[in-house]
Order: C-alpha cells, then sequence, then structure tokens
C-alpha cells in the first residue's frame, strides 16, 4: 500500500471525464442490480422446472443471489478501497472505536441496523471493514446485526406480533451484536484471521508518507479497483459455493419437521431450533413468512426467534465465506459467542411470553 501512495499515476482523462465515468458505472450498477428479480425469474422460466416446485424455487435463489451478492461486493469493495486513500487505519480505528471500550461496538450495530443486508451481502463490507483495519470485535458487531436487525423484519414482526415483542427483539438483537463484538474484540483473536488478511492488516498499520495529500483523485480510483481485484479474486468462488448450498436448503426445507420441534414444551427445543436454522440461509424478511407460519401453528416466541436469529446470524453459507477472511478457529469462537447469546434470548422470550 506504501507503493500506491507514493507513485501517482499520470492522469490521462480529466477530472470531469473521470467523474462522470465513475457516476455512468454506478447508474450502470443500480440498472442491473434493480433488474435482479425480474432476470432470474426469467432465467428460471427459460428451464425445463417447474417454478413453484423445490427445484423452482432453489434455482431462482441461486439465480438472484450470486449476481446480487457479487455486486454488493464490487460496490463495496470499491468504495472502501477509495475511502482508504483518504483516512488512515489509525483515523478509521479511532472514528469506529472512540475513546471509551464498546462505544466502536455500538457504532457499528447501529450501523448494521441502518443496512438491511442477509448475511453473505453484509460480508462485503465485514470483508472491507477488516481489510480498512478496523478492530476485529467492532466488524463482528456489524455482522451480527446487519442480518438479524433491520426495518423491514421489525416493521414485519409489529404486525405478526405486536411493538412490544419487536421492540424488545430490537434491544435483544443489538445486545447480541454489541456484546459479542465486545468479547471478541478482548479476546484479542486478530492472529486468527487468515494470513492474507492480516498482511492487509500490516499494510494498513503503516502511517501513510508524504505524499499522501498529493493523490490525485485518479489515483484513488485507481486503488479502489485494485481493492476489487485483489478481494473478489479471493472469494467469489466461495460465494458462488455458499449460495449454491443455501439455494438447495432454501428450496428443501422441512417444515414439517421444524413445526414439531420449535413447538416442543421442553429444554432442548431452543438449542434444537438453533441448531436447524445455521444450515439455512435468507435474509430477515424472508424468514418472517416460516416464524409466521411456525407461531400460527403454536410453536413457542422464544424457540422460533432463536431459529430466526440463527438462520440470519449465523447460517452456514456466511459461514463458508467467512473462510475465506477468519480461520476454522475464530469462525467456531463467533458461532459460540452468538450462539449462547440466542440461546439466552430464546428462553428469555418463552418465559416472558
Amino acid at each position: 500500500m506504501a507503493e500506491t501512495h507514493a507513485a501517482p499515476i499520470s492522469p490521462q482523462w480529466s477530472p470531469r471525464a473521470r467523474h462522470g465515468a465513475v457516476v455512468a458505472s454506478i447508474f450502470v450498477w443500480y440498472a442491473v442490480y434493480s433488474q435482479l428479480p425480474s432476470v432470474s425469474e426469467w432465467i428460471v422460466s427459460l428451464l425445463p422446472v417447474n417454478r413453484q416446485s423445490h427445484a423452482g424455487e432453489a434455482l431462482a435463489f441461486f439465480f438472484y443471489d450470486v449476481p446480487k451478492v457479487l455486486l454488493l461486493l464490487t460496490l463495496i469493495v470499491f468504495a472502501m478501497g477509495v475511502l482508504r486513500s483518504y483516512f488512515s487505519a489509525e483515523k478509521t480505528r479511532a472514528v469506529l472505536s472512540g475513546r471509551r471500550e464498546g462505544i466502536g461496538n455500538a457504532m457499528a450495530a447501529g450501523l448494521g441496523v441502518l443496512t438491511p443486508f442477509c448475511s453473505c451481502s453484509a460480508v462485503p463490507l465485514f470483508i472491507g471493514f477488516v481489510s480498512a483495519g478496523v478492530p476485529l470485535g467492532v466488524t463482528f458487531s456489524f455482522l451480527i446485526a446487519a442480518p438479524m436487525v433491520n426495518e423491514v423484519a421489525l416493521v414485519l414482526l409489529v404486525g405478526l406480533v405486536g411493538w412490544q415483542v419487536a421492540v424488545t427483539y430490537l434491544v435483544f438483537g443489538l445486545g447480541i451484536a454489541m456484546a459479542a463484538g465486545y468479547v471478541i474484540s478482548r479476546l484479542r483473536l486478530e492472529g486468527w484471521l487468515q494470513e492474507w488478511v492480516r498482511n492487509i492488516h500490516v499494510g494498513s498499520a503503516i502511517p501513510p508518507g508524504p505524499d499522501e495529500e498529493a493523490l490525485g483523485l485518479a489515483d484513488r480510483y485507481r486503488m479502489g479497483i485494485e481493492a476489487v481485484r485483489e478481494i473478489f479474486a479471493k472469494v467469489w468462488i466461495w460465494i458462488i459455493l455458499g449460495i449454491a448450498m443455501g439455494a438447495l436448503i432454501h428450496g428443501f426445507v422441512p417444515e414439517e419437521l421444524m413445526v414439531r420441534i420449535t413447538g416442543a414444551d421442553a429444554w432442548w427445543s431452543v438449542p434444537a431450533a438453533v441448531v436447524i436454522g445455521i444450515p439455512m440461509y435468507t435474509n430477515a424478511a424472508g424468514v418472517i413468512p416460516i416464524v409466521e407460519a411456525l407461531i400460527g401453528k403454536g410453536a413457542a416466541l422464544g424457540t422460533v426467534l432463536a431459529f430466526m436469529m440463527s438462520v440470519i446470524a449465523l447460517s452456514l453459507p456466511e459461514m463458508i465465506i467467512l473462510r475465506q477472511v477468519l480461520t476454522l478457529r475464530l469462525i467456531a469462537v463467533f458461532i459460540g459467542v452468538v450462539g449462547c447469546g440466542i440461546l439466552m434470548v430464546g428462553y428469555l422470550f418463552n418465559l416472558l411470553f
């Protein structure tokens, strides 16, 4: 990264032309992104499958989520690459960490609430935070809060079970995100990141040289493009594999079995719901209809919410993608800390409601 700062490139386009190219690219990105639902449905319609079948559901899910997550990865990593040219890692840590312990976790969790991403869609921004040198615990607070708590899920919960339960869910969801990130930060597990991510940390920790202020817009755009090339090349295949697994599970969910387990009045119903939810993959809005169906069939509220949290915060496809950033030991710690928080919420909701 030091070499990038020290060697500004000679401009070949005028500044106005560069701005125009970036703005045009963003418009093209948005146009493609907004057409993904209809394009995925069109692709499935060309295949010899019934759209309402399990296979049709799985294929529609796959053809929609793969380009969605890859587009998000491209845009966010590019933006983070450009942003890193303005702010050193120390400045970024100062903004997110603050002067008091835990304030960075609260800020990251709050940011996660404002970004209605599913777990796999939140991973690109998580990678961007990690590569920018943001403390590991803070990035985990964002990664947990982004899929678990968002405005869509809260509005749907209000309509389904009332505002008291929705607000309680919001408080506990944020609490899990902040507490889990805080615990992970206190464990000092940065050494358990993958080696290529640790190398980015080392590069980010180097104070910018005197040429930082001399960087032109062309240099900053180039840094964003280089960030996309470097990170995209390392994770794209795992994103596709993870979403493929999630699509298979999404299309062949054994709903009857889940109803029997989540409706059981036994101590093991909450952990069983969490274990069942982890291999699945959907966003908060997508899992709400399942939650409604389970509650309508007599499932305990706390057990169902524990299932919902595990689906959107501990999905197996998310873990597969994170494997390219985290070691297995760190993934195990992440699952253990978040899983304990989800179990506590499930038991507490069953007790209170």
